[in-house]
Formats: C-alpha cells, structure tokens, sequence
C-alpha cells in the first residue's frame, strides 16, 4: 500500500532532496571506508600476516562494496575468505562470509546462504547472525512457503536457545514478530487459537521435526555444491 501511494502521490521536492544528499553521503562514507580498507590490506600483504588476517580484510571489502552495490567485485573476496575461515575453523566469520555473498546478488547467492544457514545451526556462533540468516529465507520465499514457517520457527528457537540479556530481548521480540507475520501472509492466521493450530498443523512445535524440514530447506539452496566436508566438520563436534 504505501508503495501504490508513493506512486500516486510523488515525495516532494525537499524530501526527494533529503534521500539524495542522505545516499550520497552514505556512498561516501562506504567509498572512504574502502579505501581505507584496502590501505590496511596493501600494509598486511607487505608484512607477510596470516590467511587469517587477510581474509578479515578481504571480508570486510567485500560487505562495503556490498553497500556500494558492487556485488560482482565483492563475491570473488568474500569466497576466498570463506574458504580460509574454514580451513582455520572460524565458522562464525564463515557464516558471516555466506551473508555477505548472500547479499552481493550474484548467481550462487543462495547457495551460500545455505552453506551459512548449516553452519549457524550446527556451531553455537552468533544468535544474532543466525537470525539474520534465517530471516532471508523468509524474505526470498512465497507466501505460502512452508520453507519460510520453518525458518522462522528455527530464528526463533535460535534466539532462545543461545541469546542472552538484553540480546535474547530483543531477538525473540524480533523472531515472534516475523514468525507472527509468516503465520498471516502463509494462512491468514490472525489470532492466537489459529496460530496454536498452525504451529500443530505445519509441525513447528517439536524441534526435531522442524530441524530436519530446515535441512531439507537447505539442501534445496545448496543443490549439492558444497563448498566444505559436512560430515568431516560433523565428526569433530563433541556430540554427533
């Protein structure tokens, strides 16, 4: 609705002049910030540091050019970084690495987000990053995708199950919400015996369950292009 109204009723001039002078500032903060960035990798790269350390630096070129809508140059860095949080085991900055090729928009943005999604369910990284992960499910399907209920209920029970204080606040606010909204556009649910019975109805109740339908979600995006030995990673974990 306010996309129709905008369109009938165009900004006036001085808040059309506002949004421009705000996205030209942001780009110029992002355009200096890159170039600081790149700076301090030319300054890494001369001092011989770690693949670790580099691929920080690549990570976080990769997201401001993100923010500069230059997804193309972005996902070539992000990958390699990808590669190397693996390699050393840092699966938080991994995940992290998914999110940002999730969002360069490029031919295997979702199959990142995938690799992401697995990576922040099976290791105890970031609730807040898992969220925001799952939540792109939701974003990137139908209304009446079951997938999407299931991402939610998962963001959900992520938040409960790791957040903490404040953090765990405002997550489950954030993750009831977005499940709230899933349940509407999914079944019209608008009260709360009608959520009940859809939570019942679609098995989002019991964490076994919803797991492996997210599993099932995930392969979907991968599409068996994974870019890491699940089951050598499963291996290691204390409990597999």
């Amino acid at each position: 609705m306010k996309t129709a109204l905008l369109k009938d009723r165009p900004l006036p001039d001085s808040a059309a002049d506002a949004i421009f002078h705000r996205l030209q500032a942001e780009q110029g903060a992002f355009a200096m910030h890159l170039q600081a960035l790149e700076e301090r990798l030319r300054e890494l790269q001369q001092q011989g540091a770690q693949p670790k350390e580099l691929a920080d630096v690549h990570l976080q070129i990769a997201r401001t050019l993100v923010g500069l809508e230059r997804g193309a140059e972005a996902w070539p860095l992000a990958r390699s970084a990808f590669d190397v949080f693996i390699e050393v085991e840092d699966f938080e900055s991994a995940a992290d690495a998914c999110d940002v090729l999730f969002q360069s928009d490029q031919p295997q943005s979702l199959c990142a987000l995938g690799q992401g999604i697995w990576l922040a369910v099976t290791y105890p990284i970031d609730p807040e990053l898992s969220v925001e992960l799952l939540t792109h499910i939701v974003e990137e399907t139908p209304d009446d995708s079951d997938g999407a209920a299931v991402a939610a209920t998962t963001a959900l029970f992520l938040a409960d199950l790791r957040a903490q204080g404040k953090q765990r606040e405002n997550l489950m606010f954030f993750a009831s919400q977005t499940l709230g909204q899933v349940a509407r556009r999914h079944s019209g649910v608008d009260n709360q015996g009608a959520f009940d019975q859809w939570m019942e109805r679609l098995e989002l109740k019991e964490p076994e369950k919803f797991l492996v339908r997210l599993r099932n979600v995930v392969d979907v995006l991968v599409q068996e292009d994974w870019w890491f030995d699940r089951e050598a990673l499963q291996q290691k974990l204390p409990v597999n």
